[in-house]
């Protein structure tokens, strides 16, 4: 495998890099301009796209809460981020966690810029801020479907601030900060820049828009979560049916539309790589909703509407990483592959291990993040019609050897189940010993709504 130091990828969302003192980049008011929409399509993607594509899934006496869980931690890790989370991600400290240099946002001003994936060209920092907001705060709303309809609201917020800061935050770090183009003038200043890298990023693990970062990271959770609190009261032997498909299917929508300021704006830039990211998230999801819709209906019978939304998600999981590396036709395999295989992780996989899921967090957001992640080793190769790694000393696509690449790819998948793995049991036990994670069976029985914040989704 060539060293890193030479190969640095073309990343997608984030990843840290700042635009260095000297020259000064231009900032292009469309690259500030669609970054400003991104951002706004992302926190529609969680209020209110998730949150009606999680509501709509669980019971009408669960719907509230499942509203104010993924509203209430959007703003909690919002506040996070802007504390300390920024800071922690994308600064200078060591491979594994950043430095407290912009804690409290300290130092940045409307003048102070972010740089892009292009040398030379920069953002405004707040822009980069916020959009990076929208990431860490999707990221912990997701894990609550794993254990809806069954957890104290106490002990959703209590884990959230615990998992933020010991699980997201540095698998961020590790996966996306970086020094920026610019410091790549040179084989000795790269290696120099790399060095200062996350764990990962160093590693050469590509990830474009947060198929480790996010998926994986919340998957993992949301499947040990479910594991340690235990099986709804009637899993298995009461019907535990969604009660607004409509619902979910608005909030699939909003979702769809909302992931690409997810994915495209991870580019930082207005251009023709852009457009690309725009084309493969479209078309793996389209793929994705059409080969679970198939799979359904060859193994149930029936297609259903709740499978074709769940369809739709695991191809926009699956594309995340992969998403600025691969070219269309690689997207739409990807997206065929992750209906097929989400589908049958839900489904057969759930009942032969026995967990509650509640919503399939893992089943589609870890086992769709862990397939997107290997996939991306493979499509990115142009030999299959990907783009490639780009060497930013010699300012050109580099050759690519996909085994090494693969290689790397696995290596971050295994390094992001373990610390989200741990981090999250971690947690979990901590909130059950200090408040307790479970509501009563009565609470549960009577629902969430009422018991938990004394009102109702429906008056009927």
């Amino acid at each position: 495998m060539k060293s890193i130091f030479v190969l640095i990828a073309l990343f997608g969302a984030s990843y840290g890099a700042f635009a260095a003192d000297a020259a000064a980049p231009v900032v292009n008011k469309g690259d500030t301009a669609w970054m400003l929409v991104s951002t706004l399509l992302v926190i529609l993607m969680i209020i209110p796209g998730l949150a009606l594509f999680y509501g709509g899934m669980v019971r009408a006496k669960n719907m509230l809460s499942v509203l104010m869980q993924v509203f209430v931690i959007f703003a909690l890790t919002a506040v996070l981020w802007a504390i300390y989370g920024y800071s922690l991600v994308f600064t200078e400290g060591n491979a594994f966690i950043g430095g407290f240099d912009k804690i409290f946002l300290k130092g940045i001003t409307p003048d102070s810029l972010a740089a892009t994936f292009s040398k030379g060209v920069a953002i405004p920092e707040y822009v980069y801020v916020v959009f990076q907001l929208t990431f860490a705060s999707i990221t912990p709303a997701l894990i609550i479907g794993a254990f809806a309809e069954r957890v104290k609201f106490s002990a959703v917020l209590f884990f959230t601030v615990l998992w933020f800061t010991f699980s997201y935050l540095p698998i961020a770090h590790m996966v996306w900060y970086w020094a920026g183009p610019d410091a790549y003038t040179d084989a000795k200043a790269g290696e120099a820049a790399a060095a200062t890298a996350g764990f990962l990023f160093q590693k050469g693990a590509l990830d474009f828009a947060g198929g480790t970062v996010v998926h994986i990271n919340a998957g993992i959770a949301g499947l040990v979560g479910c594991i340690l609190i235990g099986k709804r009261v009637g899993f298995g032997k009461e019907a535990l049916k969604p009660h607004s498909v409509t619902m979910t299917m608005i909030g699939t929508s909003l979702l769809w539309v909302g992931w690409f300021g997810f994915n495209v704006g991870s580019n930082l830039e207005a251009n023709g790589l852009a457009a690309l990211v725009f084309a493969n998230t479209l078309l793996a999801t389209a793929a994705a909703t059409l080969s679970w819709v198939i799979a359904e209906w060859l193994m149930r019978d029936k297609p259903s509407m709740l499978g074709a939304a769940s369809g739709a998600v695991a191809g926009l999981v699956a594309i995340t990483p992969a998403c600025g590396f691969v070219g269309p036709m690689g997207a739409i395999v990807l997206g065929l592959l992750a209906g097929v295989c989400c589908f049958y992780s839900v489904t057969s996989l759930k009942h032969w291990l026995g967990y509650d899921d509640s919503l399939d967090v893992f089943g589609v957001h870890g086992v769709g993040g862990i397939l997107g992640a290997i996939g991306t080793g493979i499509f990115a190769s142009p030999a299959l019609g990907g783009i490639g790694v780009y060497d930013y000393v010699a300012n050109a696509v580099a050759s690519y050897d996909m085994v090494a690449q693969v290689t790397s790819q696995v290596l971050g998948v295994v390094i992001t189940i373990v610390w989200s793995g741990l981090v999250s049991f971690g947690s979990f036990k901590l909130v059950d010993a200090v408040i307790g994670l479970r509501v009563s069976e009565e609470s549960e029985r009577e629902g969430l709504d009422i018991r938990e914040h004394g009102e109702t989704a429906y008056h009927l």
